[in-house]
């Protein structure tokens, strides 16, 4: 059985997430796991799909960077599933780990990517420094500053931490930080 795996890290990326089940399905996917978590984030779905997956099953990613955060997380991901006798399919580029020469290959295709994405942040980092220091990066605006006479008044009238930071749409520790600070 082929069993397939999408993931975005946004809502927003909901496009390219029906493009990933479109992919998967059009090769044959009979059971297709979706999420929209970021990279760091907890993965339920990714092991509900390994759990799923049995001997002889091929698990398949559209690509590298929807499955793993790093090389090692990839290892590991990788030998969950060999473990289980299941191989993974990457579609681009076209990689099956049921062969010794697929394995080779996703290792090396996996540094790359991994060492891809460490210059990019790293090129991004020196963006915002460079921007700042031309003063024309500030960062995001605090909203939950810009919010502390609701959050003070909702908290006046004793609703709880939780409830102001869901009606605000703001973090739990932002509405704790505003009435800490007075």
């Amino acid at each position: 059985m082929l069993v397939g795996y999408a993931r975005t890290s946004t809502i927003e990326q909901a496009a390219g997430l029906e493009a990933q089940v479109r992919d998967l399905e059009a090769l044959g996917c009979e059971q297709v796991f979706t999420e929209q978590t970021s990279s760091v984030g907890p993965r339920k779905k990714l092991d509900e799909a390994i759990a799923y997956c049995r001997k002889g099953d091929t698990f398949m990613v559209t690509k590298f960077d929807r499955l793993a955060r790093s090389v090692s997380h990839l290892g590991q991901i990788v030998e969950r599933l060999k473990e289980k006798g299941v191989a993974l399919r990457v579609l681009d580029p076209a990689i099956d780990t049921s062969s010794a020469t697929g394995e080779l290959v996703l290792n090396l295709m996996g540094s790359i990517a991994q060492f891809e994405r460490q210059m990019m942040l790293e090129r991004q980092r020196e963006g915002i420094a460079k921007a700042k220091a031309d003063g024309k990066y500030k960062g995001r605006k605090p909203t939950a500053r810009a919010k502390a006479d609701e959050i003070k008044a909702l908290s006046a009238q004793g609703i709880s931490l939780s409830e102001i930071a869901r009606r605000l749409e703001i973090g739990k520790a932002s509405v704790h930080r505003v009435l800490a600070s007075g």
